[in-house]
């Protein structure tokens, strides 16, 4: 198996987000990302300190999803299955979240989770699993590994990699946004997942932060290929980025570079943001910087003529914790100084970046 693939079934299942203490914090971003993106029906969240609130209130996500305190009170829905939606520090299963993990289970519910805990070689919870049911930990190396070979070059289709000034910046979001685009104006698009809100999100792909080393280009490369087998020469493959350059904890920049040889980059930046934004006495490169080594990076360790020296296409401004006014001026600052098409792709629609991303 080339990538991780989803239990059959799972992208139309009735959902049940286990949220627990991450309607308002990063550490929910996993459930969120869903939220916003799943297509498929999420029937309720369990979030004891939001419950009976509005969950557009509470995110500013226009869904409407009941807010509700265990797993009990959702059952009323009939969720089939429930999904870990956080991301602690640590990848462990807090004690709250393991309870309603835990009723979900003795429910008849399946369970699915992108922590680095594996909650199916729990035993109690295990033991808990209706027979036929299963439990998803999608956070595993896949079972065929290669290293990389730059084989992705040699596809006719255009690739393109989020690359982030820092980790959370909303790469995954901006490319789901070009996906979904992309399906509006016809174009054949597959998205790439590469961290557990992506594959969660779209079904399939990578989770690469399990991957060992020597082998995460080669599990990206592979899972590109799997993509790119799927659409015509001129389709579009979205590859989620990981983690950052510019982050001292972050790998996973160069084994994205390299398995997915992309035709072109987006930038993802937080408007205004200047430093790392958990280690503020880090700071960022000034972002003309960070695009030219971006460009320069991306260029090395390609097959000779395999296409056009890459660029980045495009800026998508993460500008969340900005009124409207404000959103707008940064966005037009961003532009002015890199000469590059820029906006917003969840507050305005990502249609300026594709249009940029698809040009010749």
């Amino acid at each position: 198996m080339s990538g991780i693939q989803a239990p059959p079934g799972f992208r139309e299942m009735r959902l049940v987000l286990l949220q627990h203490g991450g309607m308002a914090s990063l550490t929910g971003k996993t459930g969120l990302a869903m939220l916003r993106h799943r297509a498929g029906p999420i029937v309720a969240v369990i979030d004891p300190d939001h419950a009976g609130q509005s969950l557009p209130q509470i995110t500013g996500i226009d869904r409407v999803v009941p807010v509700v305190a265990d797993l009990a009170a959702a059952l009323p829905y009939k969720p089939e299955a429930a999904v870990v939606g956080l991301a602690p520090s640590g990848g462990q299963l807090p004690d709250p979240v393991r309870h309603d993990a835990l009723a979900a289970l003795r429910a008849g519910l399946h369970l699915a989770s992108g922590l680095h805990t594996r909650l199916a070689e729990d035993p109690e919870l295990a033991a808990a699993c209706w027979p036929d049911h299963w439990i998803w930990d999608l956070r595993r190396e896949p079972e065929t590994l290669k290293v990389g070979q730059a084989r992705a070059a040699a596809l006719p289709c255009r690739r393109l990699l989020a690359v982030g000034t820092d980790m959370a910046v909303g790469k995954m979001s901006a490319c789901l946004a070009l996906l979904e685009a992309a399906q509006r104006t016809g174009i054949p698009a597959r998205f790439v997942g590469t961290g557990q809100a992506g594959i969660l999100i779209s079904g399939e792909g990578v989770a690469l932060d399990a991957v060992r080393v020597d082998y995460a280009a080669g599990a990206v490369e592979a899972a590109v290929l799997r993509a790119a087998a799927a659409l015509p020469e001129q389709g579009l493959v979205l590859v989620e980025g990981q983690g950052s350059l510019c982050h001292p904890a972050s790998t996973a920049t160069l084994p994205l570079l390299r398995g997915v040889q992309p035709t072109a980059l987006l930038l993802v930046h937080r408007a205004g943001q200047t430093t790392i934004d958990r280690l503020p006495q880090i700071p960022l490169p000034p972002l003309a910087e960070l695009v030219a080594t971006m460009e320069t990076l991306a260029s090395w360790a390609q097959p000779d003529g395999a296409h056009p020296p890459v660029k980045v296409a495009a800026v998508a401004l993460n500008t969340a914790r900005l009124d409207e006014d404000q959103a707008r001026r940064e966005v037009e600052g961003v532009h002015q100084m890199l000469q590059l098409p820029c906006t917003d792709p969840i507050r305005w629609g990502a249609d300026p970046l594709l249009k940029a991303l698809l040009k010749d």
